[in-house]
């Protein structure tokens, strides 16, 4: 069966905050303009938001751009943020709390809003449709097509109904091309094909390795006594510090007597023993957050990979044929821990760009004019201005990089006259197992920690089982014959779904490593942190993984 095609003026892929953003402004442009854009946007979740989560404290900055009146619209923003709290925890029961005048200013979130970042897509999309962008979710993006002279063409959907021993089922169906004369890349973190496109146009040269942490949140139902809706907490330090690794908790008290919290985990940790998973779960055993969550019920799960390399590894975001936005290029600001306002503005000048390209007829030719419209916004100053934020945290640790931090950021503008970079890609800095100390991480209780599995049932989770699996490895041995002896496999650890596990034959004592693919959120920790790269993520059938609610 041959491929069936479409033609587009614009494809989107990806349908988070950058992509819808984009989608809006460009309808928003051919309107004022009278120049008619097609527009469409493709999203692997069976349903726009399904795969979407973030913490999230929203700034409106870019949504007040886009729809200057979008209270009237009704759009999901209804918990301000009434006041910020930041601890230091030094142990499990340990904890300082810090006066307002120590946070440094970029981090403080007066006039912004808690919410689920997951509806505000649903409504971002709801405001596309309006305008005449067609949206099409459970379609995903599988391959990048390329005219004969090097231009992006578009891309072609997953096949539908391939077995794992990848011949085709009696379900069978053809993925589809979607060919534009532009292609926006706004995949989020770690996108597949925008990890490709950077490899094919040297996006990245002359630029530091991108960095990048593990998010993982859960969403509690909690005693309403206990409740302060508005107030954002954040905090740094134990358990993480206890392995010299960085990053930070959050917890934001949100309507309906809910809570959400979570633990950022920067992917640059050198102890192969340490579990993200787990350090969340020790986390929540400080009384700053435990006495929250006693007598509460934790409803939804979920985890996924952030970008927070910052401008100094910012990659080219443009190339013939399309661009990279949001964080699929990597335009999260890493001190605020913020990418919801910076992905959405990334949009808005890539339809600016996009569309003044259209107007004059290009079909292909590169959007250079995007490099003006970014070194102009207030996005550029924004990055630039926290440019030394990850290389300060690297390598001066989370209590003297907090310091500095405070110092550039409260008292010099991020005008400090210093360059801090850090040149080690994350899968690069383990060390081996035998030089680290292991962790000896408690049992849930079940109560207030948990394990593993149960979590993942939390995330509504799913793959049709009869697939062809999308953790694919390059080379089969070396789990157990490479990162077993050196790492002890940290693959077991690092996932925060149980994908991966070492299992040892009962009859000779053999271990081989398994991937129970079906487990999957769609985080692409796997893909960054593997110490030999040799774990590569691709898409599943469209539709499968994570379903978040409110999330």
């Amino acid at each position: 069966m041959e491929r069936e095609s479409m033609e587009f003026d614009v494809l989107i892929v990806g349908g988070g905050p950058a992509g819808l953003s984009a989608a809006c402004r460009l309808r928003q442009l051919a309107e004022e303009s009278g120049n008619e854009i097609s527009v469409c946007v493709v999203e692997k979740g069976s349903e726009v938001g399904a795969h979407i989560l973030s913490g999230a404290v929203l700034e409106p900055t870019a949504l007040n751009e886009l729809f200057p009146n979008w209270k009237e619209m009704g759009a999901p923003l209804n918990t301000a943020v009434t006041g910020d709290e930041f601890y230091f925890l030094t142990g499990q029961e340990k904890s300082i709390k810090l006066p307002n005048a120590f946070i440094p200013k970029p981090t403080h979130n007066d006039g912004n809003y808690i919410v689920s970042l997951g509806n505000v897509c649903r409504w971002l999309a709801e405001q596309a449709e309006a305008l005449g962008v067609e949206v099409y979710p459970g379609f995903a993006a599988a391959e990048v097509l390329f005219h004969d002279d090097g231009r992006v063409k578009g891309i072609a959907t997953g096949d539908m109904g391939v077995g794992v021993d990848g011949e085709p089922k009696d379900s069978y169906m053809p993925g589809m091309e979607l060919h534009a004369k532009y292609t926006l890349f706004a995949e989020g973190c770690r996108g597949h094909l925008g990890k490709e496109l950077i490899a094919h146009f040297n996006l990245n040269d002359g630029k530091d390795p991108q960095h990048y942490g593990i998010g993982i949140k859960e969403l509690w139902d909690i005693d309403p006594a206990k409740h302060r809706e508005g107030t954002v907490m954040h905090g740094l330090g134990w358990p993480l510090s206890e392995s010299s690794s960085t990053g930070g908790w959050f917890l934001y008290h949100i309507e309906n007597n809910q809570v959400v919290l979570g633990l950022i985990t920067d992917l640059s940790y050198s102890n192969p023993h340490v579990s993200p998973f787990e350090e969340m779960q020790r986390c929540k055993l400080n009384p700053v957050l435990k006495d929250v969550l006693d007598g509460g019920k934790r409803v939804s799960y979920g985890a996924r990979a952030l970008i927070k390399g910052g401008i100094n590894a910012l990659p080219k975001m443009t190339f013939p044929g399309g661009m990279l936005i949001g964080c699929d290029a990597g335009t999260m600001n890493p001190l605020k821990i913020k990418g919801s306002h910076t992905a959405m503005k990334s949009g808005l000048l890539a339809a600016e760009a996009v569309a003044a390209k259209l107007a004059e007829g290009a079909v292909g030719e590169e959007a250079t004019n995007f490099d003006a419209l970014f070194e102009k916004s207030w996005l550029y100053d924004e990055l630039y201005n926290v440019r030394n934020f990850v290389g300060v945290m690297h390598k001066l640790g989370t209590y003297m990089g907090a310091a500095y931090t405070f110092l550039d950021q409260n008292i010099f503008g991020g005008k400090l006259p210093f360059s801090f970079r850090d040149t080690t890609h994350d899968y690069a800095a383990l060390k081996p197992a035998a030089e680290c100390k292991k962790i000896d991480y408690p049992k849930p209780d079940n109560k207030i920690t948990f394990d593993r599995l149960s979590s993942v049932f939390l995330s509504n989770t799913n793959h049709e089982e009869d697939q062809k699996c999308h953790l694919q490895l390059k080379d089969p041995d070396i789990p157990i014959k490479q990162n077993l002896p050196m790492y002890d496999e940290p693959a077991q650890r690092y996932c925060p779904a149980g994908v991966y596990e070492v299992v040892e034959s009962e009859e000779d004592g053999s271990k081989r490593f398994q991937i129970n693919a079906q487990n999957c959120v769609h985080c692409k920790t796997c893909d960054i942190k593997d110490p030999a790269q040799n774990i590569n993520w691709v898409t599943p059938e469209g539709g499968g993984g994570p379903n978040y609610p409110n999330m």
